[in-house]
């Protein structure tokens, strides 16, 4: 199908217009026909197996958001910017403004569930007028926030590798290079997993969500008990301006890149709808359930490390690079304890790239799909064995691979895709969003054709306040740590 090239019904289609008739038949697997008709509106037939259900697709979103993980991981820079009160009024405002996301993806998902997300989204909704270039640069986008997703997860993943090593071995050198040979290593079993055990990926899922919530109590509760706890002032009352902004509220706000990279991912159950049993349905839900789950989590985590905090000064410069794992030792009081806690920590880091790579190759493949990518024949191709994007998974793979490089160069340069991530995510969110909100604001009730999830008279007002919340985050995700910045430290 030439790129660009669909067609969204305005009208409800009758019954029998679903049978379209395909020069390819379908060989995907699918047990609801509901689904087949679904995307048959839309010109697509069924190419991959439909094998993920509600749980296991929360799973898969949950533990590819990791929240309560993530938050600890990327501590840093709220702490610098915002500080203890920053990071708690930080997280509730990002949390809102990503549920008020999450309504209107879930409301688009439910209308139209394809993989391409935001970009089959905008090439059916826009004005014709714009639509092919508009849908055209929402996919680059998409892909590309993806791709930096990815990445970032195992970059993190294998750096708390090294912060466990500078922790144990007084000897150890920590070099970038280790860094990304680790790298490497997190990208090559979620490859092994994604591809030779990708039968048992909801399964798997299901198992590793599970982990999530018990991981959250086996971190939080030692956390509570053992560590010295400060006062409530301290936590609620406590601002920092340590990036040397004008005015706390600045600071305040370059800061709230922790909360919004915690929350990073919410769409991954788009990207999967092709493989998911009764779509439209169940995205909406796993959205909104993966939100308050990981929000809940998340909240809690932040506010009982916060408690927890001790040395403010001394966490932020540990030499392990992340804060959160001077905390475990002083709560615990030995390096043993404070292992188990951050190896938690880092298998859940592990298992969210599994879940990125997964996404992030559907979304690859459904723009493929649409001749979006060079190469995008071969891109597009379904190993009929398997009923796999196989060479999707795989490109996915080698350009994590190559940007792993940048980390032995600069670390600071490598930091500078969390920015990516956040820029894309909600850049592409929000051509979506205005695009719904323009159809809605100028078409007839009858002329949108809703799904099972419809957000009715709250719709405009949802679509506005989250179109609001998402362009402070895109402005604000550029903005380096510090005021003082040079040619490396800058974005």
């Amino acid at each position: 199908m030439p790129f660009g090239e669909l067609a969204y019904p305005m009208k409800q289609l009758p019954d029998e217009a679903v049978a379209v008739t395909f020069d390819q038949k379908p060989h995907g697997t699918s047990t609801n026909p509901r689904d087949e008709a679904e995307i048959a509106r839309f010109g697509k037939i069924q190419r991959l197996r439909r094998n993920f259900g509600l749980l296991s697709i929360v799973g898969l979103t949950c533990t590819l958001m990791i929240t309560w993980e993530g938050s600890l991981t990327v501590f840093q820079s709220g702490l610098t910017n915002g500080g203890p009160s920053g990071l708690i009024y930080g997280f509730i405002f990002t949390w809102i403004g990503t549920g008020l996301q999450a309504l209107v993806m879930a409301e688009l998902a439910s209308m139209i569930p394809l993989a391409g997300g935001q970009y089959n989204w905008v090439a059916l909704l826009a004005p014709k007028s714009c639509s092919k270039f508009l849908s055209y640069l929402t996919g680059w986008i998409t892909v590309i926030s993806w791709q930096a997703a990815l990445a970032s997860a195992a970059f993190l993943a294998g750096t708390m590798i090294q912060g466990l090593l500078v922790l144990n071995y007084d000897g150890y050198n920590l070099q970038r290079w280790h860094g990304t040979l680790l790298f490497y290593a997190v990208i090559l079993l979620s490859l092994f997993i994604n591809t030779y055990l990708a039968r048992l990926l909801p399964k798997i899922e299901g198992t590793v969500l599970i982990i999530h919530v018990l991981g959250f109590f086996c971190v939080l509760i030692p956390l509570v008990y053992l560590a010295p706890h400060g006062t409530a002032k301290d936590v609620f009352a406590n601002f920092t301006n340590g990036g040397g902004w004008s005015t706390d509220g600045l600071a305040f706000f370059v800061g709230l890149s922790t909360s919004m990279f915690s929350f990073i991912g919410v769409d991954a159950a788009t990207h999967m709808a092709e493989e998911i049993e009764d779509a439209s349905t169940v995205i909406p839900r796993s959205m909104l359930a993966s939100v308050a789950l990981n929000g809940s989590l998340g909240f809690a985590m932040v506010i009982a490390t916060l408690f927890c905090l001790g040395d403010e000064e001394k966490a932020i410069n540990s030499p392990t690079g992340f804060p959160f794992i001077e905390v475990f030792v002083n709560a615990t009081g030995s390096n043993a304890g404070a292992n188990a806690m951050i190896s938690i920590i880092i298998t859940a880091m592990i298992f969210a790239a599994v879940g990125l790579l997964a996404t992030a190759s559907r979304m690859l493949w459904a723009f493929a799909r649409e001749q979006g990518l060079p190469g995008s024949s071969l891109l597009a191709k379904v190993e009929p064995r398997t009923l796999l994007p196989l060479y999707s998974i795989g490109m996915t793979a080698i350009i994590s691979l190559v940007l792993a490089l940048i980390n032995i160069g600069s670390t600071k340069a490598f930091n500078a895709l969390t920015s990516l991530v956040i820029a894309s995510f909600y850049s592409s969110f929000s051509i979506a969003a205005a695009v719904l909100l323009y159809r809605k604001l100028t078409s007839t009730g009858s002329d949108l054709v809703y799904g099972s999830f419809y957000l009715g008279r709250a719709g405009i007002p949802i679509l506005i306040l989250s179109l609001a919340y998402s362009a402070i985050g895109f402005f604000f995700s550029f903005w380096p740590p510090t005021s003082t910045v040079d040619a490396v430290s800058m974005n």
